[in-house]
This record gives C-alpha cells, structure tokens and sequence, in this order.
C-alpha cells in the first residue's frame, strides 16, 4: 500500500472514531475510569483520544504531599466557573474577595486563566513582580483588603506578549500555584479559572481532591446563549464530583442610579432561576450591571471605596455573607 492510501485510509479511521465520540458519547464513556486509580488503563480506555492526557494524571502525585500541606492551611477552597467568556467571572471573582474580606476574612485569588490573565490589573497589583523566597513563591498583596494574589500576569516581563502554552505546561503552572507558593494561613482561597472546561480545571480538581474543595461557583448571563453552556459545566462538575455551591447571574439588569427603576438588559428572562431549579442547585443572586463596578474593575480599584451604596455593591455583600454563613460541607 502508498503511503498516501495509508494517510487517507488512516485518516478516514480517525474521522470516523471522532464521529462516534460526538454522536454517542454516554455509550462510549460509560464505565470510564476517570476518578480512580485506573485511569487512562482500562480496555475502555483504549482507542480513546484523551488516554494520553488521562496517562499523565495516573498514579500518586509524589508532590501531592506538598500541595496538601499548603492547601490544608485554607480553609475553603472555591473555583469561580463559567461556561463561556464574556460573562464577567474574574470581575466576580475579585469583588468576592474584597467583599470576603470586608467580613474579616483572610483571602487569596489564584488567576487560572493562564492564557489571558487579568486578575492583577483588576486587584490593583498590575506591574508587580513574584519574589521567590525560601518559603516559596510570595504572592502580591492587593490594596483592596489585602488579597494575596497569584497570577501568570506578574510572571511575564512584557505583558503584552502572548503565552501560547500547551497543556503540560499550564498543568505545571498550575501545580506550581499550589504547591509553591506561600499562601500561608487563609480562610478562603478563589480560584479563576478560564472558561470552558480544559486542562486548567482538571489539573486543580484532581490536585485539591484530597485536600477537600469547597466547591464550585458558576457565573452566567441571562441569555439562552450563555445558559446553554452552563449546562455542560453543571455535567462537568458531576463527572467531576465537585460540589456545585451555586449560580450567580451577572449583569441581570440596570439599576438607574437617579430613580432607582430597574431595566431588564436582555429582557425578562428568568432562565438562571429556572436553570438552577431544574438542576436543585442554590441560586446565589444576581448582579446588575453598574458603570462604576466596569469603571473600578478597569483602573483596578474598590468599587467597595469608590462607591459603596451602589446596587451592585450590595448585592456583593449578600452574595459574601451567603457563601460565609453557607455550610457547603453538605452540598
């Protein structure tokens, strides 16, 4: 046989092999031993296309140990999720942090967004540099309550180039953000994490398994578009066993800051509602649009200080104190 015939023939096979993956994915993954220690090992596993990533994340960790010990210094460990971007998670992320700190809380922000970091602008630590030291890596300290912050964005030296990474190298930054750098004694640890469901989000779950996280909040738009995507990351996080703390909805609305009449952005939708009662997950608020929130998030300062009888501010601190006085254990 050609060479070509076997590119084509081979070709043809692996067209065919993805065709079946997408139109019977529940038959072809049942059995799937992607939360044990078979993983990647199966005879279900054979034939797949992610085996090899799956090979990469078999066996004892022999830094896990490490990692446990600074993650077991945090007392709640959340991941912020969204099904697409756009929909304002790191901004959620970072106002949930200052809010959390407004309750005494000591709290760290973890950017996962390896790709397009933009948690330090947004915390106010834009420009600064990560020193190693003999404890670790010290992560900055945010002016807004104090947040330490954890970013690829404070690694690079031109923030305008671009990180163009394959996944085993975001894996072990990840890992690096977890294992090497000195946290120190936290009450809540936030993870931003990119959008979709990708290597980021499946190194942190499998690295913080043993050391219990908190669980996962989901940020979604009102929009049919944004919700479709949500879905996948509730079938995600199951797969996942991770416990789904709830769903926020931002940018619900606008709020006028002269006479207080409330406008439905995207018209009355109540989807998120709907969404997360179809699924018996707690729907944690929503957060309307505000030009000062947009304006604080871009200079990178507290809206918190800047101005707090805002809407938007207050449902901030409802959104903090629910999660707070919240015993996700259970969830």
């Amino acid at each position: 046989m050609k060479i070509s015939q076997w590119n084509t023939k081979m070709a043809s096979k692996q067209l065919q092999a993805a065709a079946q993956i997408v139109q019977e994915p529940d038959a072809l993954y049942s059995g799937c031993p992607s939360d044990t220690s078979r993983i990647g090992r199966e005879k279900v596993c054979e034939g797949c296309p992610g085996r090899e990533m799956c090979l990469q994340f078999s066996g004892q960790d022999a830094e896990q140990k490490y990692i446990d010990i600074r993650m077991n210094a945090v007392k709640r460990k959340i991941l912020v999720l969204s099904g697409k971007g756009g929909v304002g998670k790191s901004s959620i992320a970072c106002n949930l942090a200052i809010a959390l700190t407004r309750l005494s809380k000591k709290v760290g922000v973890a950017d996962l967004d390896i790709c397009g970091p933009s948690v330090p602008s947004m915390m106010g630590v834009d420009g600064g540099k990560i020193i190693s030291t003999s404890y670790g890596w010290q992560p900055l300290t945010s002016p807004h309550g104090g947040v330490k912050v954890m970013s690829v964005g404070s690694l690079l030296e031109d923030q305008d180039l671009a990180v163009v990474w394959r996944g085993p190298r975001k894996t072990a930054v990840v890992k690096r953000f977890l294992k090497d750098t000195f946290w120190g004694r936290l009450d809540y640890l936030i993870f931003d994490t990119p959008p979709g469901t990708s290597d980021e989000h499946l190194t942190v779950t499998k690295l913080l398994m043993t050391a219990k996280p908190e669980g996962v909040v989901i940020v979604t738009t009102p929009q049919e578009v944004a919700l479709a995507t949500i879905r996948k990351e509730i079938d995600f996080c199951r797969k996942m066993n991770l416990p789904i703390i709830g769903i926020i909805e931002n940018m619900s609305g606008y709020m006028c800051p002269c006479c207080q009449e409330w406008s439905d952005v995207f018209g009355e939708i109540g989807g998120t509602e709907k969404l997360a009662k179809e699924y018996d997950i707690s729907f944690l608020g929503k957060i309307p649009l505000d030009p000062n929130l947009v304006e604080c998030c871009e200079r990178g300062e507290s809206v918190f200080s800047k101005a707090p009888h805002t809407s938007s501010v207050n449902a901030l601190k409802i959104l903090a104190w629910s999660l707070d006085s919240k015993d996700t254990s259970i969830a």
